[in-house]
């Protein structure tokens, strides 16, 4: 069923910085400079690397081997025959899912007291195993609802978490959006459009500037309901609608299930982007003449987690 086990890495906080500033050294002094503790970010490259060399040695079988950093799986390209092992916070195994199709992902957490682990719910020492488990068709997957965007001139985009459709910068967004039968011109910071998997990021973390908003002036809110991973829907809100002469805030949220989509024309000059799960890099381009439809992927992504 596997003919190759490929590892997704990312580099560690440390590495950026020497990237950065070109030496270990000249990192050290930038960040103890600035009042910064340094030796945090040694230890999480140590306990990183030690966790990437007891993968290696882990993973000494039948079974090829391919690494590759987070940086480039935009471009790469993954097979049928494929197991995806990726190492490191949960947000690296949403990066990864988008592109990896239906293959199990096996997320492994190189450092418990560091990373929370909801995604990564595998350990290091215990990596042999879950291969094992997945090449016998015996390791628990838990299926999670992707999202998927399509524009009007072909090109798609999926998302684990969540998508933004918004702008590239600070000034408003603005946009015709269409849903369940009702359109509107509207004047946003952007939109988010959440999975269940990720309506406890990004999602959740507006319903708290919005509970703690009508907290402040007497109210309450929350979600209307709790999603799962594999929840058969997806959730938008619009963020900080404006209302002026050309813009209207009635939609501000909803939920897209079965054959529902949202609809959204841009009309941005040249500043409109749509990207997936925080990753900014890899977008879209959404300006004048643009239409996105967002509804729910036919695919899902299928994590391995702990039994």
């Amino acid at each position: 069923m596997f003919e190759k086990i490929v590892v997704v890495t990312r580099k560690t906080r440390l590495q950026e910085l020497v990237a950065r500033f070109n030496t270990r050294a000249q990192a050290q002094f930038y960040i103890e400079h600035a009042g910064g503790n340094f030796q945090d970010y040694a230890d999480e490259d140590e306990q990183y690397e030690a966790a990437l060399k007891s993968i290696k040695k882990q993973l000494q079988s039948d079974l090829k081997l391919q690494y590759v950093d987070r940086g480039f799986l935009p471009t790469f390209i993954f097979c049928p025959t494929d197991l995806v092992v990726v190492v490191g916070q949960d947000g690296l195994v949403a990066n990864a899912a988008k592109y990896v199709g239906a293959q199990p992902i096996i997320g492994v957490n190189p450092d418990p007291t560091r990373f929370d682990g909801v995604l990564v719910q595998n350990e290091v020492q215990n990596l042999g195993r879950c291969v094992e488990q997945a090449v016998s068709e015996k390791a628990a997957i838990k299926e999670v609802t992707l999202a998927q965007v399509t524009l009007n001139d072909g090109q798609k985009m999926l998302a684990f978490n969540d998508f933004f459709i918004g702008a590239r910068s600070h000034v408003s967004a603005r946009y015709s959006l269409t849903y369940d039968g009702t359109s509107e011109q509207q004047s946003s910071s952007g939109i988010i459009v959440s999975t269940g998997a990720g309506s406890t990021g990004w999602l959740s973390s507006i319903f708290n500037m919005v509970g703690g908003i009508q907290h402040f002036t007497g109210g309450k809110t929350e979600p209307p309901r709790q999603m799962a991973w594999d929840d058969p829907a997806l959730m938008f809100v619009v963020r900080e609608p404006f209302v002026s002469k050309h813009s209207t805030a009635q939609i501000t949220a909803g939920m897209l299930e079965q054959s529902k989509e949202l609809v959204i024309e841009s009309q941005m000059a040249d500043v409109g982007a749509i990207f997936s799960d925080g990753i900014e890099e890899d977008f879209l381009p959404f300006n004048a003449g643009s239409i996105a439809r967002i509804a729910m992927a036919p695919l899902k992504a299928r994590v391995v987690v702990k039994r």
